[in-house]
């Protein structure tokens, strides 16, 4: 399948409405909408709407859809060029909106290119141990990943040890076969909040308050590795970034994060919602 049918993405009657239901495969192990797949199809609805590629997406997320609710996207493109269209995208769910999405989309036939961001070395996707997640039981997005952690921990080796701040993974979504793009990659982007939890040794992660994704280079890849680096965490929020790499080492993208962070309470393996209540 494509990334439009992994997230259950359709188009309306209305050429600038797409909608898709939330479902447990595409949410959280807290039961709620992975942050990356609300910005993923808002993606996917703007550059099926423009018939334009992303350039970048940035998203500030309102408020939480969860299983069983239907997310709408309304697209509303605000400036439309020879070359570059620039679009917002609302995700809503009846009047209550999700998230909103800034983008620019387009192409220049420019012949000058360079990629300066180098991928580290590091062993293969097969020739890395499997991760060893949060939640083992029920349908998650997690679950619908593969995911293989080059430098990092798993949760049982969390031991409130800080690390610094950089933690690299392969990742790949097994029914995407048709290729990585832009939708892909803002699902795979969203990682920020796990990294804090990696950075600082502790059984949490976060929610995100925002996700800016900036498509480099798009070429044919199984997996992707991940080179998460979390620049900060104070006052309860917490900063950084992610490269993503092709297997032969292209820059795809970039995504950077802020989040709300938040310690996991519950026993890891268990499905319901258990992160520490705190002030919002």
């Amino acid at each position: 399948m494509d990334s439009r049918a992994f997230l259950g993405l359709r188009s309306s009657h209305n050429p600038f409405r797409w909608s898709m239901p939330v479902t447990p495969e595409l949410s959280t192990h807290g039961g709620f909408l992975f942050g990356g797949c609300g910005l993923g199809a808002a993606v996917a609805a703007m550059e099926d709407t423009t018939g334009r590629q992303c350039i970048w997406a940035t998203a500030q997320y309102l408020s939480y859809a969860k299983p069983g609710d239907h997310l709408d996207v309304d697209v509303l493109v605000a400036v439309e060029g020879h070359q570059m269209t620039q679009a917002r995208a609302v995700c809503h769910v009846g009047n209550r909106e999700i998230l909103t999405v800034n983008a620019a989309l387009g192409y220049r036939p420019l012949d000058l290119r360079g990629q300066f961001e180098q991928m580290p070395e590091v062993p293969g996707p097969l020739d890395t141990p499997v991760r060893r997640s949060y939640v083992t039981a029920g349908p998650t997005i997690v679950a619908r990943m593969e995911q293989r952690l080059v430098m990092g921990r798993n949760v049982d080796e969390l031991d409130g040890t800080p690390s610094d701040g950089r933690t690299l993974m392969w990742n790949r979504l097994p029914d995407v076969i048709e290729g990585v793009d832009a939708t892909t990659l803002a699902i795979m982007g969203d990682f920020v909040p796990m990294g804090v939890g990696q950075s600082l040794g502790f059984l949490g992660s976060g929610n995100s308050l925002d996700n800016t994704l900036r498509v480099v280079n798009l070429v044919p890849t199984d997996w992707v590795l991940l080179d998460i680096r979390v620049h900060g965490v104070d006052r309860g929020f917490g900063h950084g970034l992610v490269h993503m790499f092709a297997e032969d080492g292209t820059l795809l993208a970039t995504a950077s994060q802020s989040c709300i962070v938040r310690r996991w309470t519950g026993e890891v393996g268990s499905r319901p919602s258990s992160f520490a209540k705190e002030p919002s």
